[in-house]
């Protein structure tokens, strides 16, 4: 099992990172090279051109049965949970196979209302809470795989 950071503008990757070195995970951030962050010997980098969904296909591909990704993106999550993989938010909630209709569907209906001309709030301001809550569910999700693998 590996950890996946779809690392662009990802606000937890210093939290993924803590945890995976802290229960002995491989992580790996991929992201475009418009959003390149530091060079770490503890993560492995994959740095994708600034296409659309560039980012988004190197994921898949890189992913395998068993492997967690960190995404905010419903549909990459939906993917994700295609290949036998998991998806956690930065917010902490785990994206599966029984909430993922109902997560995209939420999305459409968002995005028709914005090509309509609607408005919708924007996320709220990351709080240290978010951090928590997130940090949380990070931890007892590997917690869980750890004991499910050892």
């Amino acid at each position: 099992m590996k950890v996946i950071v779809d690392a662009d503008a990802c606000p937890v990757k210093e939290i993924v990172k803590a945890l995976c070195i802290k229960y002995n995970i491989d992580l790996l951030f991929i992201h475009s090279i418009s959003h390149i962050s530091e060079a770490d010997e503890n993560v492995e980098r994959i740095i994708v051109d600034s296409e659309a969904q560039a980012a988004d296909m190197a994921i898949i591909n890189n992913s395998q049965k068993g492997d967690l990704v960190i995404t905010a993106d419903t549909g990459l999550a939906a993917i994700i949970l295609g290949k036998g993989c998991y998806a956690l938010n930065p917010w902490g909630q785990i994206y599966t196979n029984e909430n993922i209709d109902n997560l995209l569907e939420n999305r459409y209906l968002t995005q028709k209302l914005l090509a309509s001309g609607g408005r919708v709030k924007g996320p709220k301001k990351r709080k240290n809470i978010d951090n928590q809550y997130f940090t949380g569910a990070l931890e007892k999700f590997l917690q869980k795989i750890i004991q499910i693998d050892g």
